[in-house]
């Protein structure tokens, strides 16, 4: 079923939900949470689509609040709200109400969606793209219990994950941390197999995607170890790598949908590890609304050393630089792929200098 009300009130939306609720059969509304999205039209479709799919899951009603201020200044005068709603099928598990609020509403959001929150259930708040800087401080934000975004949408999405770590409250979440969930999961089963010490670690993924350096974080805070960041083509994370003095304990993953995973003195086995819809992570998120500690201690950690070096020789001098001083390693390195090949070279024209020493001062002594 769906409902169109034009030039409306919040009051006018919940007399017609009700109404909507009795026409079909059902007269309580069933729903366990609040889920409030905040978008633009261009992606309204794709976030109602993935909120729709993760309520058959979680039924939930869904405010999508698309703000329209106007271009002119006669739009922005104009003070107008209106609503479309869906029930049944069109809705999913639950029931969707979409808010275009015009002019000088839009900067008022949060007066149109509190009347419409679901009476003593939580609320969760997703911002599918142009997060603002400090989720908790926003109007929408601070009604909310959870509150999500998507740093891989934003320009810069290693900076996204810095602008993160400062505006971080309990509650905060962001789907480049969900996206890993799997990766996660199938490297702590592995060492549950095959406890090991962890030396170091290698993390290859894409450059610029926030999972793989919330990836990279979390091994460093868990194992604290030194972590590698090493750039590939993709998709998304490519392989990780848990160097142990037995041998390496490799989960590669190099077209995003199936892995293996390789431990010494144990053959390779193929593991499931697809890269999965929005849908999917929304309803991961929906399943817990307490705050993600392990999330926190990740996003907070330092992230001057998440930004990609310059070139490929600045990375190589830091890391000779670290190997001198002999300093622990408090966060991540990062390298590029051209660094890690001019590896080879370097240690090659050391052993040339050396044998060079060597000989003269052979002939010397002679």
């Amino acid at each position: 079923m769906k409902i169109d009300l034009t030039n409306t009130t919040s009051s006018k939306i919940n007399a017609a939900l009700m109404e909507a609720r009795r026409a079909g059969g059902s007269t309580a509304a069933g729903m366990v949470l609040t889920l409030v999205i905040v978008t633009d039209e261009g992606s309204a479709y794709d976030a109602l689509k993935a909120a729709n799919d993760a309520s058959r899951e979680h039924p939930s009603r869904t405010l999508a609040v698309i703000k329209r201020a106007g271009r002119s200044p006669r739009a922005r005068a104009e003070t107008r709200l209106d609503a479309e709603i869906l029930v049944g099928s069109d809705a999913g598990s639950g029931e969707t109400v979409v808010l275009r609020m015009h002019g000088e509403l839009a900067a008022h959001a949060q007066s149109v969606v509190l009347p419409l929150l679901l009476p003593d259930a939580p609320v969760v708040v997703w911002w599918p793209e142009n997060a603002p800087l400090h989720p908790a401080q926003d109007p929408l934000g601070s009604i909310a219990q959870r509150r999500i975004t998507d740093a891989v949408t934003a320009e810069s999405p290693v900076g996204q994950l810095a602008q993160r770590a400062q505006s971080y409250t309990p509650g905060d979440t962001d789907l480049a941390w969900t996206r890993i969930t799997g990766w996660r999961s199938m490297l702590a089963a592995a060492l549950d197999q095959r406890p090991s010490h962890i030396v170091s670690a290698v993390v290859e993924g894409e450059s610029y995607n926030p999972s793989v350096e919330l990836l990279g974080l979390w091994l460093h805070n868990r194992l604290h170890v030194p972590v590698e960041r090493v750039v590939t083509g993709g998709p998304g994370i490519t392989a990780v790598h848990l160097r142990t003095k037995d041998g390496d304990i490799t989960l590669d993953r190099p077209d995003g949908l199936m892995g293996t995973l390789s431990m010494p003195g144990s053959p390779d086995r193929q593991v499931a590890l697809k890269r999965r819809e929005t849908a999917e992570l929304i309803a991961e998120e929906l399943r817990r609304l307490d705050p993600d500690d392990i999330y926190s201690t990740a996003v907070r950690t330092p992230v001057d050393r998440l930004r990609e070096p310059s070139n490929a020789e600045t990375a190589a001098a830091e890391r000779v630089a670290q190997a001198v001083s002999e300093v622990p390693v408090a966060n991540p390195d990062r390298v590029t792929a051209g660094a890690a090949e001019k590896k080879p070279a370097a240690k090659k024209a050391a052993r040339k200098g050396t044998e060079k020493a060597d000989e003269k001062a052979a002939g010397g002594s002679a």
